[in-house]
């Protein structure tokens, strides 16, 4: 079995045994600051959906909802702790100052609609809610725009999973060609992470 093959099988079971509240708990932490990417998660429920495990519906209700409970936990931390939590746990969770202070960043440039845009940045993603809480945006707003995003983009990703499960056999016909792509992918993402840390 390939890498692409055993990362579906395996991703599609532990998302099919916990269900909606797997697919929920899961994106939950996406929208906080847990190393846990929305694109490991929706593909393999989108699978599900294709299937008839899932319906497109539910999966689209439990991971918005996740993302609203992620991101306003996000908000929380920023409003009462802000810099001084990441500061503290952030290297547990693969996150630092620097990281923060990029996400800090888009907030000032762009506003309220960097909630909306950030929704589809990698790293960002999962920051952005912080300083929206440090800077108090109002939450009517911060709601709106989190909804939106995350919907879309949760949308997105499920619809990627229900397409490519539809047409697996062809995606498996050329399965060694995305094994090296994947394996290549994974090995620069490491060497970059090191050498990033390990410089600062």
């Amino acid at each position: 079995m390939g890498i692409t093959a055993f990362i579906a099988e395996y991703a599609t079971q532990l998302i099919d045994t916990l269900g909606y509240p797997g697919v929920f708990v899961l994106m939950t932490m996406e929208s906080m600051v847990f190393p846990v990417p929305s694109e490991a998660v929706m593909p393999f429920a989108g699978f599900l959906v294709a299937g008839s495990r899932f319906t497109f519906l539910g999966v689209m209700v439990a991971s918005t909802l996740g993302s609203i409970i992620g991101s306003l936990l996000s908000y929380g931390i920023g409003r009462y702790g802000g810099k001084p939590f990441v500061d503290r746990w952030g290297k547990y969770l693969l996150l630092n100052q620097h990281d923060l202070d990029v996400t800090e960043a888009f907030f000032r440039k762009r506003g309220s609609i960097t909630i909306l845009i950030c929704r589809f940045i990698p790293v960002v993603r999962h920051l952005i809610s912080i300083p929206a809480g440090t800077g108090r945006m109002h939450l009517a707003p911060f709601l709106i725009y989190t909804t939106i995003g995350a919907g879309l983009w949760n949308a997105f990703l499920t619809w990627c999973g229900l397409y490519l499960k539809q047409n697996w056999e062809t995606v498996m016909k050329y399965s060694h060609v995305v094994d090296i792509v994947v394996v290549l992918i994974l090995v620069a993402g490491l060497v970059y992470f090191v050498m990033r840390h390990v410089k600062r």
